[in-house]
């Protein structure tokens, strides 16, 4: 079982940043893949960010505008976004895969553990 713990979500107006933090408990960093998704109201949860053992991945729209790094004495992983923009609102959501076989995980179905998700939203 692993626990999921996101923060750091709230208000910010366009060209501003945000940094996103998740809290593990149950498995180590080193030994899960963590991954980020956001959904936007009426719309489909789409992948933005994983970390696994010497890899980041990244939503090819994004790249540029984001990084992903870990803590892994705190058992954390963070999420910095900059320049955001309106688009970007959306509830962001963090998610576990014990399986770090594999590539990038991108897919939802990959992840068996979520968070309960921490609301962006970028002002115009």
């Amino acid at each position: 079982q692993v626990q999921l713990v996101e923060s750091g979500g709230g208000l910010v107006q366009a060209g501003g940043s945000l940094r996103l933090s998740c809290a593990a408990s149950g498995r180590t960093l080193s030994s899960i893949v963590m991954g980020w998704f956001r959904q936007a109201p009426a719309k489909e949860r789409e992948f933005v960010a994983a970390i696994r053992p010497y890899y980041t991945d990244y939503k090819d729209s994004m790249k540029g505008r984001l990084t992903l790094s870990r803590d892994n004495a705190k058992n954390t992983v963070y999420l910095q976004m900059n320049r955001l923009k309106p688009e970007d609102t959306a509830v962001y959501y963090c998610a576990a895969a014990t399986s770090i076989a594999g590539g990038p995980k991108t897919v939802l179905h990959e992840y068996a553990y979520w968070g309960q998700g921490t609301q962006v939203t970028v002002s115009s």
